[in-house]
């Protein structure tokens, strides 16, 4: 049996349909089904029905591609532990990300793993919508409010602790609030979900059992884009909240002050964090683990900057 073959059928059947699964293969929609064709001639048995648009299984070909799922699982695992002995790491390794995680956490570190692992291809996916890893075929995704099911695994890499800020220029023009009640009267910049707009939380740093104090906040601008804030932040259109680890360079070199340093703050809750998902399997491939590695032992002290630099 070719397992060429055998990874195409695997495809169609995951994405119901061979022009999907031709897509995703970068093959032609005739290559497809001449393979499929192939392995039903050599069993002798029906794996697919075929439709106009729509491909489903057949209950032999149900059977048929679970056990090729998990045959062709071992064959990967097989050839990967040969390999890790006598090769470095290759392959391409898909990557996803929010738009800000992306590129001020994940970018920044491209040259280091490149010069780290040179046989390795990386595909990053940066959005702010929640890709379906298993679905979409990703292998890796940092994600701040991970939903975990029985197919994933969640490693928590570093609290996400958030501040307000806003520019010098903006602070002369409209004064500087002196405490987080007073936001009140200016225009804040608010992110664009579902329940974030309204209300920012506020308790004082290193207090045991500190009152939250949640403020209502108003404001003209709101955007989908973390990024987008920051730089309208940074333009002075107005007061911001942010993680410290998008915010961290910008109050460094002055661009961006503090508001409420004595105070931790959020839209969500206070025990937000940063975590690396992927898919739960009992041979994780070695590019995939390579990546995971790299992440783990890198990402936390950018994160957390502050806890590193101690």
């Amino acid at each position: 049996m070719d397992t060429q073959h055998l990874r195409i059928f695997i495809e169609v059947a995951r994405q119901g349909s061979f022009a999907a699964a031709a897509r995703k293969l970068n093959l032609a929609t005739s290559q497809v089904t001449r393979a499929v064709a192939a392995i039903e001639a050599e069993l002798g048995v029906r794996l697919l029905h075929r439709t106009t648009r729509k491909a489903g299984l057949t209950e032999a070909g149900s059977d048929y591609f679970a056990r090729m799922c998990d045959v062709m699982e071992a064959f990967d695992a097989a050839a990967d532990d040969l390999q890790t002995r006598t090769t470095e790491a290759r392959g391409l390794v898909r990557l996803t990300a929010s738009v800000a995680l992306g590129q001020k956490l994940v970018l920044p570190l491209l040259d280091a793993f490149h010069r780290q692992h040179p046989g390795l291809e990386l595909d990053l996916r940066f959005n702010d919508r929640v890709v379906d890893l298993i679905d979409q075929h990703v292998d890796v995704a940092l994600r701040q409010s991970p939903t975990l099911d029985g197919s994933l695994v969640g490693a928590r890499l570093g609290a996400s602790r958030y501040r307000v800020c806003a520019s010098p220029a903006y602070l002369a023009k409209h004064g500087t609030p002196q405490a987080p009640a007073d936001l009140a009267g200016h225009a804040c910049l608010r992110i664009a979900l579902p329940g974030y707009c309204s209300d920012w939380s506020f308790r004082e740093r290193n207090t045991a059992d500190a009152e939250v104090q949640k403020v209502a906040i108003t404001g003209w601008l709101t955007a989908s884009s973390a990024l987008s804030l920051l730089q309208a932040a940074l333009d002075g259109v107005g007061p911001v909240l942010l993680a410290d680890w998008l915010l961290a360079p910008d109050m460094a070199a002055g661009r961006l002050v503090d508001l409420f340093p004595e105070y931790e703050a959020t839209v969500t809750n206070f025990e937000a964090a940063i975590w690396l998902v992927y898919a739960s399997r009992e041979h994780l491939p070695r590019r995939v683990r390579v990546v995971v590695d790299f992440l783990r032992a890198e990402l936390p002290r950018h994160i957390e900057p502050r806890r590193h630099d101690r």
